[in-house]
């Protein structure tokens, strides 16, 4: 097996989260597709990932209705590297990104917890 392709990110609105995705974190709509059963197949990726993406997944049961924005329980669940952490975080909080915190500089990289529009928690980080 050569990588994850993949993760399901459940999402209330289809539309509302690509605007989001695409519009204000920078990802770039892969895949747009309606199905058979009304829902929609829909892939976004940071722009020149080749190897990974996002399936917006609108729930299709109360029970993971119940999940959108808590997926991973709270903690940040979702890692989004950046090769200029500094441009990319001043880009996303002009376009209304909701960071939690100021950057931070570990020993590992520069990083900043922001939140998608449902309260799902990812790290904007650049290696060291």
């Amino acid at each position: 097996m050569a990588h994850i392709s993949l993760t399901a990110l459940l999402v209330a609105d289809y539309d509302e989260a690509i605007a989001f995705y695409v519009d204000a974190v920078g990802f770039e709509l892969r895949e747009d597709t309606p199905r058979p059963d009304g829902s929609r197949w829909v892939v976004v990726a940071p722009r020149g990932s080749t190897e990974s993406g996002l399936l917006l997944a609108r729930p299709s049961k109360p029970e993971q209705r119940a999940r959108i924005g808590d997926q991973t329980g709270g903690r940040v669940g979702h890692f989004l590297t950046t090769g200029d952490f500094a441009a990319d975080h001043a880009r996303m909080l002009a376009a209304g990104v909701r960071f939690l915190e100021e950057p931070r500089h570990e020993p590992y990289g520069s990083v900043a917890v922001f939140e998608d529009l449902y309260g799902n928690r990812w790290d904007l980080l650049q290696p060291a």
